[in-house]
């Protein structure tokens, strides 16, 4: 064998820190987002929150009221707003060979840099008096929320009840699940109180069983049932005594998927009713609530806060980053100063403060960032679906990541990693940014239909179908390309179950 020497050139990928820290940090959602500050806050003496106002970094987000559709700016609001950033050095994940740029270690100085400074210091504060205000959250827009349990313990006490039968219904009213439910059977709520004596869990269950009683003649109706055929059950006994409403306490009793099918044949023979009887009592039962504690859910826990906020602007539409979720962060200046004073320590502790410094630094930066690339991907969603913000969904036109990636100098899966857990509130209501992405369908002239059309066009039209005749996925199919849209049976029946419509069938009356 013979020995050589050879000389071979060849190029790799090396993600730094600060580059992996930046990708983690575009792919969270706002609650994510809100617990990695807060987690940086605790580990690293150098960061710290700030509510003051105070002068914006050299670099950052320098577009964040970017106004869009070009040619109907409106000059009151653009001349304000500074140019979008079309540097693709921020955000585009590119490979960079033999770069010289820092890693966490520091680059040698403690000095105070444009990074420094706190970060969304610029963003308006919020008038929460004023009913005007267009960006006012929905956590302040939602009423005064009461609980299930408080609601019911209000109302027990207005019972006269004795101490051990208050302590029973009090019981039962904490061991309801949200939707009003008593999930647990009275012998088990018995028994788990009671514990092995069988006389006190036969005395604790006759107690339980009167506390159900008072329980289930509370507002709502149905509330305390332990099944849904026993919730409707409830609800229509508090009905008038008609013929309608007996028919329906008649069908409870049966099988609830013939309910659910609407089978009024079948209905008829098990209750041995009149057909059209059975009809009136289904439309009774359409009307009963199956979830009784679904009006006291918490509206605010489950309220999606937008990280975009786009409103109209005469006779363009003005897009801007949410206030409420933009962390104002900078560098604990104490701190800062102290470790640049003791800049000739040349210890092991000096060393890794100044790493805890740039750290904070990077921190800063790559959540501007964020940012930055969010409002730019926004920006370019409403200068495309300009048609849907100024229409609604009918007028949505097809959209892939790409076109957003090659418009913008990213890459595919940076626009991914945008578009994922991120809002934008729309003057039509609030959507995930990937919302605004869909499939396209050909029509007869030879252009294209947004799948996201399609599905509104089909909710309309059962909208507006006769529900003693709606309408199948023929007669939808054949309705769509009467709009000039070649959609077949099985796609049609595909959007309907994304849309949660029920099938022809089931909708009848």
């Amino acid at each position: 064998m013979k020995q050589s020497l050879s000389l071979r050139v060849s190029q790799h990928l090396s993600l730094t820190p600060q580059l992996q820290q930046s990708i983690r940090l575009l792919q969270l959602s706002t609650l994510e987002m809100a617990q990695e500050v807060e987690q940086m806050l605790d580990e690293n003496p150098f960061l710290e929150r700030s509510e003051e106002v105070a002068e914006r970094e050299a670099f950052g987000v320098d577009a964040e009221n970017a106004p869009v559709s070009t040619g109907d700016q409106v000059s009151e609001w653009s001349a304000d707003s500074g140019p979008a950033t079309t540097s693709s050095e921020s955000d585009d994940f590119s490979e960079e060979v033999g770069s010289s740029e820092p890693d966490w270690d520091g680059d040698g100085t403690v000095s105070f840099t444009p990074d420094d400074g706190e970060w969304g210091g610029e963003a308006a504060p919020r008038n929460r008096n004023n009913a005007d205000d267009e960006t006012a959250s929905a956590a302040e827009l939602a009423s005064e929320h009461i609980s299930l349990q408080a609601h019911l313990h209000q109302q027990a006490l207005g019972l006269r009840l004795n101490e051990e039968e208050r302590a029973a219904l009090y019981f039962l009213i904490e061991s309801l699940n949200d939707d009003g439910y008593l999930d647990e059977p009275i012998t088990d709520l018995a028994a788990a109180l009671a514990g092995d004596d069988w006389e006190a869990r036969e005395a604790t269950e006759q107690a339980l069983n009167l506390a159900l009683h008072w329980l289930q003649n509370m507002d709502p109706a149905g509330v305390g049932a332990r099944d849904l055929a026993e919730c409707l059950r409830l609800q229509i006994e508090e009905l008038r005594n008609s013929p309608a409403a007996q028919a329906a306490l008649a069908m409870c009793a049966q099988p609830l998927d013939l309910l659910a099918r609407r089978d009024a044949k079948r209905l008829a023979a098990a209750c041995h009713l009149d057909e059209a009887v059975v009809r009136e009592g289904l439309a009774l039962i359409s009307r009963l609530e199956p979830k009784p504690g679904r009006r006291f859910a918490n509206v605010e826990r489950n309220t999606v806060v937008p990280d975009v906020i786009v409103t109209k602007a005469g006779r363009g539409f003005k897009v801007q980053l949410n206030p409420d979720v933009m962390p104002r962060l900078r560098v604990h200046d104490i701190y800062a100063n102290a470790l640049r004073q003791g800049r000739g320590d040349k210890g092991e502790g000096a060393a890794s403060m100044q790493q805890r410094l740039q750290e904070a630094r990077w921190f800063i930066k790559n959540i501007q960032q964020r940012f930055d690339t969010i409002l730019r991907v926004s920006s370019a969603i409403v200068e495309r679906q300009r048609n849907f913000f100024m229409h609604g969904e009918l007028a949505m036109r097809p959209l892939v990541l790409r076109e957003i990636a090659d418009e913008l100098g990213l890459h595919e899966s940076t626009i991914s990693r945008v578009t994922t857990a991120k809002y934008m509130a729309t003057p039509f209501g609030t959507y995930e940014l990937k919302y605004f992405f869909g499939s396209s369908l050909g029509t007869e002239t030879g252009g294209n239909a947004s799948s996201t059309a399609v599905r509104a066009l089909i909710k309309q039209f059962v909208a507006s179908e006769d529900v003693a005749k709606p309408l199948s996925d023929n007669q939808l199919s054949e309705m769509l390309k009467e709009q000039g849209i070649e959609c077949a049976r099985r796609t049609v029946a595909k959007y309907r179950e994304a849309l949660r419509i029920a099938p022809a069938n089931l909708r009848k009356r």
